[in-house]
C-alpha cells in the first residue's frame, strides 16, 4: 500500500515556478543559490495585559487558531514602572512557522485573509531590513477566517516577520512576490 505525501500548493509553486524565475532573474549558477522562504514569525503584543492576564491567554488562543500551531506567550524582559511592568510578566504572544504549515500559511494569508482587509491596495514595499526579511502589520485579527467575529471581545493587531536566505531586498522582494505576495504598484514619476 502506497502512501500520498502532501505538498503544500505554494511548495510546488516555490519549486516549479518561483526558482526558475529568480534564476533567470538574478543569474544564478546554482538552484541552491536562489533564496528561499526560511521561516515565518508572528508576534503579537497584547494592551492591557498587566492588569488582566487573562488578555494573554486569549491571544495565545487566538494565535493558535490563526495557525495551526501552537502558540507562546511573551514575558517582558525588564522592569519598567512607567507602564506598571515587571520583569517576567506576559505582555504577548508568538508563533514560529516552519515547513509545510508555514505555505499553508503564506498561502491563506495571500489568497484569504489579505483580501478581506478594508480598502486593500496591496502592502507596501518599504518595510525590509536590508538584510533580506520582510515585515508586515496587520492591523486587525478579524481578517483570518478562522477568528470567529462574535468570540472577539477587542481587535489588535499584529506583525508577521518572513524570514528569508535572501542577501538583498530586492532578491527578498522578487521572491515574495512570485510567491504571490501582493505589493503595491508604485508607478515612478520623472520629477
Amino acid at each position: 500500500m502506497s502512501t500520498i505525501k502532501y505538498t503544500p500548493r505554494l511548495a510546488d509553486k516555490y519549486s516549479q515556478e518561483v526558482i526558475p524565475a529568480l534564476m533567470k532573474k538574478f543569474q544564478y549558477k546554482s538552484v541552491m543559490q536562489a533564496p528561499k522562504l526560511q521561516k515565518i514569525c508572528i508576534n503579537r503584543g497584547v494592551n492591557g495585559a498587566v492588569t488582566d492576564k487573562k488578555l494573554v491567554d486569549i491571544a495565545v488562543e487566538e494565535l493558535a487558531t490563526i495557525t495551526g500551531q501552537k502558540s507562546v506567550p511573551t514575558y517582558s524582559k525588564k522592569d519598567i514602572s512607567n507602564f506598571k511592568l515587571r520583569k517576567g510578566m506576559p505582555i504577548g504572544a508568538r508563533v514560529t512557522l516552519r515547513g509545510e504549515k508555514m505555505f499553508e500559511f503564506l498561502d491563506r494569508l495571500v489568497s484569504v485573509a489579505l483580501p478581506r482587509v478594508r480598502d486593500f491596495k496591496g502592502v507596501s514595499d518599504k518595510a525590509f531590513d536590508g538584510r533580506g526579511n520582510y515585515t508586515l502589520g496587520v492591523t486587525e485579527q478579524i481578517i483570518f477566517p478562522e477568528i470567529d467575529i462574535d468570540k472577539v471581545n477587542k481587535i489588535t493587531g499584529l506583525d508577521i516577520t518572513f524570514v528569508t536566505t535572501a542577501t538583498s531586498n530586492e532578491e527578498a522582494y522578487e521572491l515574495l512576490k512570485e510567491l504571490g505576495m501582493p505589493f503595491k504598484n508604485i508607478k515612478k514619476e520623472n520629477v
